[in-house]
């Protein structure tokens, strides 16, 4: 049961992401969290490097989408910069906006995968849309109430993975 809340893949930032692993895996489309992935959940809007990055992952070939619980002012300031597909409201880890998208995308959950630093809503969805889950360590300390009580629990399965994952 744990292991609905494991990464398949576990990185330190999102600049991290192991880019010719993934294309190799057939995956062609992220679905990236905003708060603590990609920016602070206090942040409006992504800096040079992130958008940067985002550039960088069209150049490569990816496909890109916001995928976020945030309401729908906070996702399209933030990706305004950014011109991905955004998906606000998410309802993760439900799964019925993701496949919503992935069909829409033209894509499958084969070739896609998740990006995320909380394992109990991007790991989970991911492992209940049968796609690759993601993990990236939270960019900071500072979270939303509901995240910071989450917290707790995910540092004790974070350490059975790492434990297990020999990290």
């Amino acid at each position: 049961m744990l292991e609905m809340f494991f990464p398949d893949i576990y990185i330190k930032s999102i600049f991290d992401l192991p880019l010719d692993d993934l294309k190799k895996r057939g995956i062609n489309t992220l679905f990236f969290d905003i708060d603590n992935t990609v920016a602070p959940f206090d942040v409006a809007v992504p800096d040079e490097k992130t958008a940067g990055f985002f550039g960088k992952l069209k150049e490569e070939g990816f496909k890109v989408c916001l995928l976020s619980n945030n309401n729908k002012k906070r996702v399209e300031l933030f990706n305004r910069p950014l011109k991905a597909h955004a998906v606000w409201k998410a309802g993760k880890p439900g799964i019925k906006k993701l496949r919503q998208v992935i069909r829409k995308l033209g894509e499958t959950k084969y070739t896609s995968a998740i990006v995320g630093d909380q394992v109990f809503t991007d790991m989970y969805c991911a492992h209940r849309a049968g796609i690759l889950a993601v993990y990236t360590e939270p960019i900071c300390s500072r979270d939303q109430l509901i995240t910071k009580v989450k917290r707790g629990a995910e540092k004790i399965v974070l350490k059975i993975y790492k434990k297990r994952a020999g990290i």
